[in-house]
């Protein structure tokens, strides 16, 4: 597993002011994962994660934009939202197919989360629409394959 990277806004900093309150923030982190799809192609992608909290305490973590640090990025996957304001952030979507995965007509969320401890897992939660996926991508793949013959 790669190391993460601290990343940085268009102005250079690694701290990103909250707009609803300066008085919290967050710092965005990045990490290669390899991640299996629905036909278990495997792919490398940039994952990325908020560390959020007081300005005071980020600017005492000392990261600088573009700096490696320990840890890692992990997913999280539940049934119930993390944000109950606003449940439809999180909703887990299977890529370029648009459609939310569900447990028997239950969305499932789906997080970003920084951590240093090495034990901590993904946390997955198995759906139940992987064949509504399967047949979308097929369409997608199809509807590319007639779009290059116009060419």
């Amino acid at each position: 597993m790669s190391k993460v990277k601290v990343t940085a806004d268009a102005a250079g900093n690694a701290i990103i002011v909250s707009k609803k309150n300066s008085e919290y923030g967050y710092i965005r982190v990045v990490q290669d994962r390899f991640l299996h799809d629905e036909r278990g192609f495997v792919r490398n992608k940039p994952i990325s994660a908020l560390v959020v909290g007081l300005i005071t305490v980020l600017r005492a973590m000392g990261w600088k934009a573009e700096q490696l640090i320990e840890g890692k990025v992990i997913f999280k996957e539940s049934l119930i939202p993390f944000n109950e304001k606003e449940p439809e952030r999180d909703y887990k979507i299977a890529g370029k197919t648009g459609i939310i995965c569900v447990v028997d007509g239950q969305p499932i969320y789906r997080k970003t989360f920084y951590t240093t401890d090495p034990e901590v897992k993904d946390e997955k939660v198995e759906h139940t629409n992987g064949q509504e996926i399967i047949d979308a991508y097929a369409k997608l793949e199809e509807n590319e394959t007639m779009d290059l013959g116009k060419i």
